[in-house]
């Protein structure tokens, strides 16, 4: 007899509390085996592919594609033990043993052969090998048998609500009594809806979206009519993912650090002229190029070393000023997901050319959506490089729990004084704010003064490398 267990959403590190579901991998009726993925989900950090504890048959999941779901919520169940005990008698692949018991697939949780559960997120996890994954198709069930109100169908009665023997026109592709239910509600032709799952099912997001479009359209009607001209209903936004965990952490800055902002505009023609001899140096052999970024970070680090008060952090229950011995460097990247700042590890240990490297790792994989929480985190000082976006200055939210960002416009080329006569020079401006709470003034000053120090002259950081 096949038990059947239910998995929930585990604790995927770092203090999330939820996580909106991506895509599944598996659908009910799928054999899956120990440790197996069964389903995508977007934390306010990083994509995450979550593996199922148990191996068996999927009975159930819970939440469509897009729903956001708290920690131990159920994500699905699976019947555990044999694929005969859960599915019915399958076709044999060889003799039995004499004593009737069947050889083992390596998908159940259970028995003795099945492996030793090893970590993989939080507290489950295996090493057993992987089962060849199978789609277990129920039998069709009479057409008389109907789901009831007392409790969910089986799986027998979802397939068969599928069809309806007497509409000439064939089935619709929907399994689920309550998608039904609810286009009823709502006077719905489930023939005029496409759906999106596998193979065109029609799932509940699907009608939930037509009831929307037709709700729409009946208010846009009811204005026109009423008010002739009237614009468009206002777009509401949810929330939530990596904009709400932006949203918070910012709204949570505002609120608790007493900031303040200088800034000043540095001459950066002789720092562009040692990135090109840099580059240049040594041909193809040379490596990888380094960036303006790059340099910039290298500078902070520099700085951050000779004003180390702006590298804290204030622990505000035990009033103490937290200055921190390493320098984990963050910096600000733009993503299809949002903005995302992936931290350098260990910078204050790196030259200008490990510090690229370790940009365009993390950028490239920032892009492609596999951030981990952990690359995401721990950040002690924060790089904002928009200038990228064709902008001379900005006044930078600090990244909490930090002490300070730094943010740097575009270069580009402006009259400017140099060596008492007027010149075109490559500009850029320098914004640097700070805590307030870890030092005055002063010390913010002396950071930026030297920062800008370094972009006009390159000479002066060879000081302290």
């Amino acid at each position: 007899m096949a038990q059947v267990l239910e998995f929930k959403l585990p604790d995927l590190g770092e203090g999330l509390t939820e996580a909106e579901i991506v895509r599944w991998l598996v659908e009910v009726g799928d054999v899956v085996a120990i440790d197996q993925p069964v389903v995508e989900v977007e934390t306010a950090k990083a994509m995450v592919e979550v593996p199922c504890p148990y191996g068996g048959v999927v009975t159930a999941r819970f939440g469509e594609e897009g729903a956001e779901l708290p920690v131990g919520a159920p994500l699905l169940t699976v019947a555990v033990g044999s694929v005969e005990a859960a599915t019915g008698p399958q076709p044999s692949d060889g003799p039995h043993p004499s004593d009737g018991s069947h050889p083992s697939d390596g998908s159940g949780a259970a028995g003795a052969d099945s492996g030793a559960s090893g970590n993989v997120l939080v507290g489950y996890g295996t090493t057993a090998p992987a089962a060849r994954r199978r789609r277990v198709r129920p039998a069709p069930a009479p057409a008389a048998l109907t789901p009831t109100a007392a409790g969910p169908a089986p799986a027998a009665t979802a397939a068969a609500a599928a069809t309806d023997p007497a509409d000439p026109r064939g089935p619709i592709a929907v399994i689920s009594p309550l998608v039904r239910k609810l286009a009823r509600q709502h006077g719905l032709d489930l023939r005029q809806i496409v759906g999106t799952g596998r193979d065109g099912l029609i799932l509940r997001t699907d009608v939930e979206s037509a009831i929307r479009t037709v709700d729409e359209d009946r208010t846009a009607d009811a204005a026109q009519v009423a008010h002739p001209g009237a614009k468009a209903p206002d777009e509401r936004v949810a929330l939530r993912g990596v904009r709400g965990a932006v949203a918070e952490k910012l709204s949570r800055s505002r609120r608790e650090i007493p900031d303040a902002t200088c800034w000043v505009d540095a001459d950066a023609t002789a720092l562009m002229a040692a990135r090109a001899a840099m580059n240049s140096a040594g041909g193809s052999a040379a490596g990888p190029k380094v960036s303006v970024l790059a340099l910039l970070a290298r500078i902070c680090v520099a700085a951050l070393a000779r004003f180390p008060e702006l590298n804290s952090t204030v622990d505000t229950d035990a009033r103490e000023i937290v200055r921190l011995s390493g320098v984990h460097l963050g910096f600000a990247a733009q993503t299809e997901r949002g903005l995302v700042v992936p931290v350098v590890r260990d910078a204050h240990t790196r030259n200008a050319e490990s510090i690229g490297a370790e940009i365009g790792r993390l950028t490239e994989a920032a892009r492609e959506g596999k951030l981990t929480p952990a690359q995401l985190t721990g950040g002690t000082f924060t790089l904002n490089n928009y200038g990228v976006f064709g902008v001379d200055g900005s006044t930078p939210i600090i990244n909490h729990p930090e002490a300070a960002m730094l943010g740097v416009g575009r270069i580009m080329a402006k009259p400017w004084v140099h060596e008492g006569e007027l010149a075109v020079r490559q500009v850029v401006q320098l914004s640097l704010t700070f805590d307030h709470r870890v030092c005055d003034g002063g010390t913010a000053g002396g950071f930026l003064r030297y920062v800008a120090d370094c972009v006009e002259q390159p000479a002066v950081l060879l000081r302290t490398l």
